[in-house]
């Protein structure tokens, strides 16, 4: 797969200009060239013509130059799995916000908005992508819904993926998360992997191994993000599997994989961000913070770069771009310093990249994904929860999308289970949000940490119903309500008051606003969602996880609470 054409006149000029027999379009003057290879630094010129590095190890001249000296040179960045719509913004905004930090291509899985809006979710992205100044490239959602235990707005088949399939922005089948279908062979999930075979197959099989992974394996599948543990990741890359790396803003496995990056890995390990919205991104930053973190963990240079670019691209096809050589697009990022990844310019696809550039983009629309909210109007007596001796409760952790399948004993009040504070027990609620059915599903959730109030959440993965966790059900049919009135987003509300919100009106997705009021409504949530007593970092996200029923090991869905080891509900809906 290539992201520029080859025509003859093309050739001839990239010809041309390698050889020194006419000036090249832009010429990187006494950079400093990082191999990945070898993780040399050679001081050198790079020749670009035609958006392709044409000259590398020699000087050159070009009709523009940019004095590089003290600078180094490294290819750019590719962000190997992501969902654009976790990052609250539309793909332009995405654009904007993570090229200048280095994220030259980035693969996303349209999951979030095909859920919601089917078909017309993954054409918005496919025709958002012909405008980004980054190559973003597609793989088409597999799992839509990820399962028959939750209500989501959309179904798709292999007839609703398969016109898609040409397009030249997909690469392949975006992560096939219902393993338990692959190993039973389910008709429906076997249909989309037989017409992806030779293609590319992303994988989503969290704490799979043994022989069960070897099957899952024998489909075509090919990577995983999900490891969360050296053990796990390591099995992995015994059974041929490429590891991507995840460092979300709630899902955190770089401080446990950091370890088996190396010289005998780097080729077959990846790096990518998954989920991780505006806010983190200004306060840390994408795949820059990762490879500074790997570094500082004592991973060498040229093994780190190696994940964010070259192993990248190979494992997902993209012949054209990973190295700093004649003939490789010229992605490339300049950096002051190499260690600290301090990202000075980046240049995409031969070009410089500038906000004149991003402002020259011609819009998207996306009118016809809003009006997606459609929950009906709740009070507090829809949380009632039937007491029980052992309340099954959700155990939250700061920094795992897993969960623990924890116990409670819980107060009562005429046979309904209360919530208790001393225990950090609040109560969860997954109410429907597409008009369907109207379901309230209703359990226990432990590690939020609050003391009072409500924050509720309308993305929710995957069928992104709206989420509500609280100590007040009052409160909590307030946050629901709020919801439903902006057509999506997040809030915060406490003693029937709206203390904070941000709108998410693009599929109860994302802000039509720019990344940085996003950024600043996220810093106003998350002082909010503290005084609520908050722990949790990162709360919205962390809501957000509590329904997807592919990860274990206790969630919540519309349906109810949801053994995800048993892949079974348990039964505790109110």
């Amino acid at each position: 797969m290539t992201g520029i054409p080859s025509s003859k006149a093309n050739l001839e000029t990239r010809i041309a200009a390698g050889a020194g027999e006419i000036p090249a379009d832009l010429v990187l003057k006494n950079v400093g060239l990082f191999s990945v290879m070898d993780g040399s630094v050679t001081v050198t010129d790079i020749a670009i013509a035609d958006g392709i590095i044409v000259g590398t190890h020699d000087s050159y001249s070009g009709r523009e130059e940019m004095d590089c000296s003290g600078l180094v040179a490294v290819p750019g960045f590719i962000d190997t799995h992501l969902h654009v719509e976790s990052s609250l913004v539309t793909p332009l905004e995405f654009d904007r916000c993570v090229l200048p930090h280095g994220v030259t291509t980035a693969i996303c899985d349209p999951h979030e908005i095909a859920n919601v809006k089917g078909a017309a979710g993954i054409r918005y992205f496919l025709d958002a992508a012909q405008q980004t100044l980054m190559d973003l490239r597609v793989n088409l959602s597999s799992c839509v819904p990820a399962t028959a235990f939750e209500t989501a707005g959309a179904c798709l088949e292999i007839e609703d993926l398969a016109p898609f399939m040409g397009e030249g922005k997909v690469i392949g089948l975006a992560e096939f998360m219902n393993f338990p279908g692959v190993l039973a062979r389910d008709p429906k999930a076997l249909a989309k992997l037989e017409a992806f075979q030779g293609q590319h197959i992303d994988g989503h099989a969290p704490l799979l191994g043994g022989k069960g992974l070897n099957g899952y394996l024998s489909a075509g599948i090919r990577t995983d993000h999900e490891a969360t543990s050296a053990a796990e990741a390591r099995e992995k890359l015994s059974k041929g599997m490429s590891i991507l790396i995840r460092e979300g803003s709630v899902s955190k496995d770089l401080d446990a994989l950091a370890q088996v990056l190396g010289p005998d890995t780097a080729s077959f390990m990846c790096l990518c961000t998954d989920d991780r919205n505006p806010l983190d991104i200004a306060e840390e930053g994408h795949l820059d913070c990762m490879i500074r973190r790997l570094i500082a963990h004592g991973c060498a240079p040229r093994d780190v770069y190696r994940a964010a670019s070259w192993s990248a691209a190979m494992t997902f096809g993209l012949r054209d771009r990973g190295l700093l050589a004649p003939g490789w697009r010229a992605d490339i990022v300049l950096l002051n310093e190499l260690e600290q990844c301090d990202v000075n310019a980046v240049i995409c696809g031969g070009t410089r990249v500038t906000q004149a550039q991003f402002a020259a983009r011609s819009d998207v629309p996306h009118t016809h994904l809003t009006d997606s909210v459609h929950a009906p109007e709740v009070s507090s007596s829809d949380f009632t929860v039937t007491w029980q001796e052992d309340m099954p409760v959700i155990g939250v952790d700061a920094g795992l999308i897993l969960t623990r399948h924890a116990h409670a004993r819980l107060p009562e009040r005429d046979g309904k289970a209360l919530c208790d504070v001393r225990q950090d027990v609040a109560k969860v609620a997954v109410v429907e949000r597409h008009g369907k059915n109207g379901n309230v599903g209703c359990g226990f959730v432990s590690g939020f940490g609050l003391q009072k109030g409500a924050i509720a959440s309308s993305v929710g993965h995957d069928s992104h119903n709206i989420c509500v966790v609280g100590v007040d059900e009052a409160d909590m049919a307030m946050a629901v309500n709020h919801l439903r009135g902006l057509q999506g987003g997040f809030v915060v509300v406490q003693g029937g008051q709206v203390k904070a919100d941000l709108a998410l009106p693009i599929a109860g997705l994302m802000s039509d606003r720019s990344f940085e009021e996003v950024k600043e409504a996220l810093e106003e949530l998350r002082h909010a969602a503290f005084a609520l007593g908050c722990t949790l970092p990162e709360p919205f996200l962390q809501v957000a996880f509590l329904p997807l029923p592919v990860i274990p090991h206790l969630k919540i869905t519309d349906l109810g609470m949801f053994d995800v080891d048993q892949f079974a509900l348990i039964g505790s809906e109110n």
